[in-house]
């Protein structure tokens, strides 16, 4: 059976109270290239992915990961964002190395980090 959305490109979202402090973060501390902003979204491009940080009067804040990158070295991107300010969030129930990485049972390397309205997003190397 041929899926309606084979093949459709995915539109991440994230939420907001205060969308010029979430563009300093995505696009200011994280780089990425912003596409639009209305009364309703902040649009930014990452990687091939369209990611939407909604403009929101109050957060629910996952305790979850709601937004993660693959990259190709986790320790240099940690390197990386930590040289911009990006704090590691360290997890007692997980061994965690000295940059915050944990490393997953699959062999997969793994940190994670708030966004400024304290959504969980990280970054995974495969």
């Amino acid at each position: 059976m041929n899926s309606p959305l084979q093949g459709a490109e995915p539109v991440a979202f994230v939420a907001t109270t205060d969308a010029a402090r979430a563009r300093a973060f995505y696009q200011g501390t994280l780089g990425l290239p912003v596409l639009s902003e209305d009364p309703f979204a902040l649009v930014l491009q990452g990687g091939a992915t369209t990611l939407r940080v909604t403009k929101v009067q109050e957060i629910i804040v996952a305790p979850y990961t709601v937004l993660g990158w693959r990259v190709a070295s986790a320790s240099d991107t940690v390197r990386a964002l930590s040289e911009q300010g990006v704090s590691l969030l360290r997890y007692d129930f997980l061994e965690q190395d000295d940059l915050g990485i944990w490393t997953s049972p699959s062999g997969a390397k793994i940190a994670w980090f708030h966004d400024p309205d304290k959504n969980v997003l990280s970054i995974s190397e495969y």
